[in-house]
């Protein structure tokens, strides 16, 4: 019998590209021990991954003139058979590639009857329908996630659970079923920015288009409508939403009933691999059985971490608070940020964001610069290369915040949005082998699947997933399926759409300008890019005060212009890119994008008739219809 290959692949932790290759190489390695044995080389960030494979000069040793050139995660490489011990990763017998080269070759690896009968391998867990636990299945979260599998699994014939208890905020929030996006999160905050939107088109664009609202006169000439004053009131559009999310709430009681989800409203915590102790708010105390545990519980704000920084209030809350927040402090550069400078400024609050680096760090940079300009044209100031070192209560119950350039300033309410980490901390995890990430706690897994075989997460909580609702149903659903169905579909997390909602609304799929040039090397990258005016910005003065929307495609000049990203920048992103996600899942190239027949007038067409290269240096400005 000939030696297996052996395989190695070096990347950085939370790169969605090193955990799909590896998924799917390990895969192949459970499947066919014999014919390969895979390595993994995992780092803890970028600066560290970058520092091994440049700096410390390990790409040296991979000989070709593209290995030598290598930069992003993930790395994969072929070492020499070693017959005792584990091979030595710098004994390089032949440099694969990255991401798209390795999962080339895994296709070729298989046979067109191993893959036929090969679906993807998890560690057998155990189960068996005589299994004698009280369930099949217990979900700890009542997420978006958590709901999704549970109601999937249920479906499907298992015996289900949710535990589902919020514990407070350090404040003292607290809300109902459904996870942060809809107590917390996506829903509230779209609420809030759709109530923006209205207070800004009302201002900037009634009287424009002959509308005077609430005035008693009838001119006949457009110049002769007053402007139109609005004012935001904090407690009726609170009131409103918190209403509409509580119908929320009860619909997803009603339909885990429906489902024959058991809900349980206790604090859930591992005990052992099928033992789980839940408490109810009264602490009173029971266990409970079962086959599989899926652990959906999200992530939580991280607090400031300075001193008074309990002072601050975080996305938990903010959308509870009784009154307006007066003068805001935002403190990080996310897109949780943003979002709620952008809702709260739009309502009449002076607001600032302190950044300490760069604004949203993963996307875009171009797009991220963009949104800033808009951002600070809608009245929001922004503090950059400061962050807080004290918070300090002063009188008519203000913060005075000391920043760390020695400046300060006073403010009603200051929001801490520098990042989330998982809600695992009490969960029992140490009690059942499962191992997390120490910077953020989030869990580790493979398909789902942690290193303790029973038990499985998605959403938030996994380590390498996009913290997006759609991802964690999806991901929910395609799990059920696998455990309690004949399915063997994994989640695919490459490609996925996202949508930033600040004034200057941001859509994207697919890689940013920054990561294709660092992925591909300069030379191998294009983009086609443009401004534009929407057309219902067209008419509109205080409109061009914002500037423009724009739109770029990145492409992969050595393969046929394969679209690599497109980015949005304009009215209803989210909409519009949504299409997009399905071409760039099939492949699409830039000329099938490109002869697509556009719908005039629309913001979306501008894609499609994308023809400016930044390489030509022509101008990419807004032109006519």
């Amino acid at each position: 019998m000939s030696s297996p290959h052996i395989l190695h692949v070096a990347g950085m932790n939370g790169c969605g590209f090193y955990k799909r290759i590896t998924g799917c190489l390990g895969s192949l390695s459970l499947l066919f021990p014999n014919r390969l044995k895979v390595v993994e080389h995992e780092f803890d960030d970028k600066p560290a991954f970058r520092q091994w494979l440049v700096d410390d000069g390990f790409r040296n040793n991979f000989g070709t003139e593209a290995g030598k050139k290598h930069v992003s995660s993930p790395v994969v490489w072929f070492s020499k058979t070693s017959k005792d011990g584990d091979p030595d990763p710098a004994d390089i017998e032949k440099y694969l590639g990255g991401h798209d080269a390795a999962m080339e070759w895994a296709r070729g690896f298989m046979t067109p009857s191993d893959i036929q009968k090969s679906p993807i391998l998890m560690q057998d867990d155990g189960h068996k329908a005589d299994h004698g636990y009280d369930y099949d299945l217990v979900v700890i979260g009542g997420g978006s996630g958590g709901m999704a599998a549970a109601k999937e699994a249920a479906e499907l014939g298992a015996k289900v659970a949710l535990c589902d208890f919020v514990k407070p905020s350090p404040m003292g929030t607290k809300w109902g079923l459904g996870g942060t996006c809809v107590n917390v999160g996506c829903i509230p905050k779209k609420l809030y920015h759709i109530g923006a939107g209205v207070k800004e088109s009302m201002e900037a664009d009634a009287r424009h288009f002959g509308i005077a609202v609430g005035a008693d006169v009838k001119p006949d000439v457009m110049d002769e409508l007053p402007g139109v004053e609005t004012v935001s009131h904090w407690k009726t559009a609170r009131m409103n939403i918190q209403n509409y999310i509580r119908s929320l709430n009860f619909k997803y009681r009603v339909r885990l009933r429906e489902k024959s989800v058991q809900y349980l409203n206790k604090l859930a915590t591992l005990k052992d691999a099928h033992t789980i102790e839940v408490a109810d708010k009264k602490g009173n105390k029971s266990d409970i059985t079962t086959s599989r545990v899926l652990v959906a519980v999200g992530g939580r704000p991280a607090p400031l971490d300075c001193e008074g920084g309990e002072l601050a209030i975080s996305s938990d809350d903010v959308f509870f608070l009784e009154n307006g927040p007066g003068k805001t402090l935002c403190v990080g550069a996310s897109y949780i940020s943003l979002e709620c400078a952008g809702f709260i400024a739009a309502m009449g609050f002076d607001t600032t964001v302190a950044v300490r680096s760069i604004l949203l760090r993963g996307f875009d940079r171009e797009c991220a610069d963009k949104i800033g300009e808009n951002m600070m044209s809608h009245g929001v100031k922004f503090i950059t290369k400061v962050t807080p070192t004290k918070l300090e209560k002063v009188e008519n119950d203000q913060i005075k915040v000391t920043f760390s350039d020695g400046s300060s300033d006073t403010y009603d309410t200051v929001l801490g949005a520098i990042g989330r980490h998982a809600d695992t901390d009490k969960l029992g995890l140490e009690n059942v082998g499962v191992k997390t990430n120490p910077k953020n706690k989030k869990i580790y897994t493979k398909f789902e699947q942690t290193e303790t075989p029973n038990i499985y997460a998605v959403g938030d909580v996994m380590e390498g997933c996009p913290e997006l609702t759609p991802v964690a149903i999806q991901a929910g659903v395609a799990l059920a399926r696998r455990l309690f169905g004949n399915s063997q579909e994994p989640m695919d997390y490459v490609n996925i759409c996202t949508t930033v909602f600040t004034p200057l609304e941001y859509s994207c799929v697919g890689l940013s300008e920054d990561d294709a040039n660092e992925k591909l090397g300069l030379d191998n990258v294009e983009v086609y890019h443009r401004e534009f005016t929407p057309l219902e910005w067209s008419i509109s003065e205080k409109r061009q005060l914002y500037g423009n929307a724009f739109t770029k495609v990145v492409v992969d000049k050595t393969e046929n212009e394969k679209v690599l990203g497109i980015h949005y920048l304009g009215p209803n992103a989210g909409e519009v890119m949504q299409g997009y996600g399905v071409a760039m899942k099939k492949g699409v190239t830039f000329k099938e994008l490109t002869e697509t027949v556009g719908i005039h007038p629309t913001s979306s067409e501008e894609i499609v008739s994308l023809s400016i290269t930044k390489s030509s240096g022509e101008d990419a400005a807004a032109g006519g219809c």
